[in-house]
C-alpha cells in the first residue's frame, strides 16, 4: 500500500472500506508519506487527524465545493468534519473507529483535491474556481 511509487492517481482509483480498530491505525511515517501527495494538508499536533483550508472568492462557489464534497463522503461512506464559512472551508478527516487515521482519511483527501485539480495528463487543471 505505501509503495515508494504511490501517486494521487493510486488513491483516487481507491474506495473506502471499513477501517476498525489500533490495527487499521496509520503510522506517523504512513501518514507523512502520503501527505507528501497532498498539496498543503496538514496533521495535526496530536497525530489524529489531517485538515486543510480551502478559499472561494465567494460564498456560492465554496457551497459548491461543499455540495461536491458531501457527495463523495457520501459515496466512500466517510465524512469529515467541515467549517464553512464566506468564501471559506476547512475540512479535516480522521477515522474514529481506529483512534486515528487511516488509508480512508488519505483516499477521501485525495478525491476532494481532485474536486480542484484534474490531474489525469499530469498537469493541474482546475475543474472549480481557483480558491484564493
Amino acid at each position: 500500500m505505501l509503495a515508494p511509487t504511490m501517486t494521487i492517481n493510486h488513491l483516487l482509483s481507491m474506495h473506502c472500506t471499513p477501517q476498525k480498530g489500533a490495527e487499521a491505525r496509520l503510522s506517523v511515517n504512513a501518514c507523512e508519506t502520503f501527505l507528501e501527495l497532498l498539496p498543503d494538508w496538514k496533521l495535526d499536533a496530536e497525530q489524529l487527524a489531517i485538515s486543510k483550508d480551502y478559499r472561494f472568492a465567494d460564498f456560492h462557489h465554496c457551497m459548491a465545493f461543499v455540495n461536491a464534497l458531501a457527495w463523495i463522503a457520501h459515496r466512500e461512506d466517510h465524512h469529515p468534519d467541515l467549517e464553512v464559512g464566506y468564501g471559506h472551508c476547512r475540512v479535516r478527516w480522521n477515522t474514529h473507529d481506529v483512534g486515528g487515521l487511516s488509508i480512508n482519511d488519505f483516499i477521501c483527501a485525495a478525491k476532494i483535491e481532485a474536486l480542484i485539480h484534474n490531474s489525469d495528463n499530469g498537469e493541474p487543471q482546475r475543474i472549480m474556481p481557483t480558491p484564493k
